[in-house]
């Protein structure tokens, strides 16, 4: 593969020159990281509690999402602490927001300097806060500073997150490719006459209304419940570019890299369509629209992962047993990789420790379990002296495992006889490429278009992909605005990009 630094690589240091002053402080204590602080006038920073160069120790404050802050989070602070401050001379301050006021605490935190060292990112965000100046450069970095965590991740998965030539984050190593999957209650969906198959395509969702119906009648409530995210995997098959708005891509077989607008193509109103279809039937709650929070418990839904997850996680999770259906083909991206990253804040006091903790958390077993399963005791413990297997002891812990690191650095449980982790292997290495790997979009000429589009997109986004509205209805609605804000614009220069990209490949 080319390196991404060769196509339209292009300084973004001059985007870097805004003050990003951070206001958090913290004790200098070995002990729990303090969740408050007085504010800075000075631009501090929110690693505090040493000077790393002396070797006292430092407080890195990571900022993730997941179910909120874990009710047991002192007594977790009590175990990892030590551990890093052991390893590394660092302590950790997790803050975890939860799903429902994510959006806009991340849009809060990353606008206004907010208070972090790490913080979780995913392709919706990525360039945009890149622009705006938000997170470090660890091109050399990573790789001087941290070269096991270099080695430990594919080289194709930091060349997708490379923008302008450069590195700003570390991606999550997990199921970096996209295979997403319907996940049914098993139970429910056989008790209708239904045979759960293997795999379907996208283009036949619309087959699957008569079970749904049944199964809704049988539960008295919607069968395919949503929440105000809707379907955000309806458009899993089109390459975002990197730019965040679900509207425009690149199908990911389209050897002539044709830069569309997404909604209006048949295949996706097609989906839509069906979306709009379930609401009108109750299939798809009334409220999906404006619900903050997901159900825990979904008769059927979509999620990425794996098929021995219906297994060994969404079936646990929803307390009945569960099964999976694959959606679709397995697809690696510039957008798949970047589902899950790390970012280092600009102004991080100590980006050499941020780096030196995200190894540990991507190699090192017990910190990576730490994360993923909570309080060792308490939540779960390994099963003998050998540490070859975890017993979780409930799943009550809210950090979501995902946002973190490699999940083949994760102990797997020992209520299954197999590796889950194994299968995401598996997927990743005969995932299809999209058109567009290692492609690095340029958004210098066009931001301010397609910050107003997203801003557009965002207004709609919920009705659209719940389909609480009418697709002949909402779509041209959308369009029309976005077109108004430049969108045929952004189309125009994101193809002159891709041409040059596919040139330049082709040489």
């Amino acid at each position: 593969m080319k390196k991404l630094n060769k196509i339209l690589a292009m300084s973004m240091a001059a985007l870097m020159t805004m003050s990003l002053a951070s206001c958090y402080q913290a004790p200098a204590s070995s002990g729990a990281a303090s969740t408050g602080g007085d504010t800075a006038s000075t631009g501090d920073t929110a690693s505090t509690g040493g000077d790393a160069a002396s070797g006292e120790v430092v407080t890195l404050k990571w900022v993730s999402v997941g179910n909120g802050q874990p009710s047991n989070y002192d007594a977790w602070l009590e175990q990892i602490n030590p551990y890093l401050e052991e390893k590394i001379g660092v302590n950790l301050d997790m803050q975890i927001v939860s799903w429902g006021d994510w959006d806009n605490r991340r849009s809060v935190i990353v606008n206004t300097a907010g208070e972090y060292d790490i913080l979780f990112t995913n392709m919706n965000t990525y360039v945009n806060d890149i622009t705006i100046g938000a997170f470090k450069d660890i091109t050399e970095l990573v790789q001087t500073a941290t070269p096991d965590l270099y080695a430990s991740i594919p080289e194709d998965y930091w060349e997708a997150c490379y923008v302008g030539g450069k590195l700003y984050a570390v991606p999550s190593y997990k199921d970096s490719s996209i295979s997403e999957y319907l996940v049914w209650d098993k139970e429910l969906a056989e008790s209708t006459g239904f045979t759960i198959p293997e795999s379907i395509d996208m283009k036949d969702l619309g087959t699957l209304t008569e079970t749904l119906t049944a199964m809704k009648d049988s539960k008295g409530e919607a069968s395919f419940p949503m929440n105000q995210n809707g379907a955000t995997w309806v458009a899993f098959e089109y390459d975002n570019l990197g730019t965040g708005l679900l509207p425009i891509g690149v199908r990911y077989d389209d050897k002539n890299a044709k830069v569309v607008s997404v909604l209006e193509q048949e295949d996706i109103q097609a989906s839509l369509d069906t979306f709009h279809e379930w609401y009108q039937a109750g299939i798809i709650n009334s409220d999906a629209a404006t619900k903050p929070e997901e159900n825990n418990y979904k008769p059927c839904s979509v999620a990425q992962g794996w098929s021995g997850a219906a297994v060994t996680t969404w079936g646990p999770n929803m307390g009945v047993e569960a099964a999976a259906t694959k959606l679709g083909p397995t697809i690696v991206s510039n957008d798949t990789v970047r589902g899950s990253m790390s970012c280092i804040s600009a102004n991080c006091a100590n980006p050499e420790k941020a780096l030196q903790l995200l190894e540990l958390v991507n190699t090192d077993s017990y910190v990576r379990d730490l994360l993923y399963y909570g309080v060792q005791g308490d939540d779960w413990d390994y099963t003998d002296d050998s540490k070859e297997w975890v017993h979780r002891n409930n799943t009550n812990w809210t950090m979501a495992g995902y946002t973190q690191g490699s999940f083949f650095a994760v102990t797997p449980t020992d209520d299954f006889d197999f590796n889950q982790y194994d299968e995401v292997k598996e997927l990743n290495e005969n995932a299809s490429p999209s058109v567009l790997l290692g492609f690095s979009l340029d958004t210098t000429n066009f931001k301010d278009q397609l910050t107003n589009c997203v801003a557009v997109y965002e207004r709609y986004k919920g009705e659209l992909l719940t389909g609480t509205r009418a697709t002949d209805e909402i779509v041209p609605q959308i369009m029309s605005e976005m077109r108004a804000a430049g969108f045929d614009e952004i189309v125009a220069q994101c193809q002159e990009q891709v041409d040059a990209f596919l040139a330049s490949n082709a040489g």
